[in-house]
């Protein structure tokens, strides 16, 4: 499979071919200080917008400081996400172009190109990993310059050569955790968290919000620091600045804007605009304002 980007059509990279990547820039929201703005991570499928459109709006989510990107190899009917993030991953399959190979093509190509931003793949077990040797897999993601990778239902059973894997390829990971998980599943995935913690919000379907606020999960955020030096980043039912602002009073260092994100390439591209200037200005909208820069 290919991946067609506004610099041509590109290879899948492998260990062996892939160009190295541009020096990497500091950890995961590295510029979040105690009491500080939170950083911003948003997710998008790959492949909504197209793959060359989508490559403009990365190389500008890096221009307006946007710390991360979670990227995901689009796969269908996903029972965690809501109807916008399912709409969008459909998007992307009819289009074609956007599996396995085609992402990591499309990674290797705009990484060199990056400063700041940083790119956390997302990947489905069955969809895109099952099939292939993990330990082959993790080495090409890495590879391509993904900066991170979190696995989407990863059989249990497989978690420690999951982890194994990406510790031999140097390949950061992201666990994931509920907010109402047990203390014993918190400090697991909080333990092994090496790029950062996803703190799930609360348990349902992506786009929806906890009944008492995200501020209201300082309490968690705390207990998760005894386990983790990693930065913690919370989603589910962001997306507004006041919502991000909240999470940043609960004490995470970012939170996580998936289906209001989706939402917007989805409202341009249904309205014949710019995707990458609407989304540019869905992202000021949503940025939490620094001390020092002026309304």
């Amino acid at each position: 499979m290919s991946s067609h980007t506004a610099a041509g059509t590109l290879a899948a990279p492998t260990a062996a071919n892939a160009p190295a990547p541009a020096l990497a820039p500091a950890p995961f929201f590295a510029r979040r200080t105690p009491g500080g703005v939170p950083g911003l991570a948003l997710f998008l499928n790959a492949g909504d917008p197209p793959l060359p459109v989508l490559r403009d709006l990365v190389l500008m989510l890096d221009e307006e400081g946007v710390d991360c990107l979670e990227l995901a190899v689009p796969f269908p009917d996903s029972v965690t996400d809501g109807p916008v993030v399912r709409r969008s991953a459909r998007r992307a399959l009819d289009r074609g172009g956007a599996g396995l190979d085609d992402v990591l093509a499309f990674i290797a190509d705009v990484r060199p190109h990056l400063s700041h931003l940083r790119i956390a793949l997302l990947a489905d077990w069955s969809h895109s990993l099952k099939h292939r040797d993990l330990a082959t897999a993790t080495r090409e993601i890495a590879a391509s310059g993904a900066d991170g990778l979190l696995v989407h239902a990863l059989p249990p059973r497989l978690r420690a050569e999951h982890l194994e894997s990406a510790a031999a390829a140097g390949l950061p990971v992201v666990t994931t955790c509920y907010a109402k998980s047990d203390p014993e599943t918190q400090a697991l995935a909080a333990a092994h968290a090496s790029a950062y913690l996803y703190l799930v919000a609360h348990y349902g379907r992506s786009g929806t919000a906890p009944a008492e606020g995200h501020a209201a999960l300082a309490r968690t955020v705390t207990a998760l620091r005894a386990h983790t030096d990693s930065p913690i980043a919370v989603g589910f039912g962001v997306s507004t600045r006041r919502d991000v602002e909240a999470v940043g009073a609960a004490g995470a260092d970012a939170a996580i804007i998936g289906s209001a994100a989706v939402a917007a390439v989805e409202r341009a591209q249904e309205a014949g605009l710019d995707v990458t200037e609407a989304f540019r200005e869905f992202v000021r909208s949503v940025l939490p304002e620094e001390p020092h820069r002026t309304a």
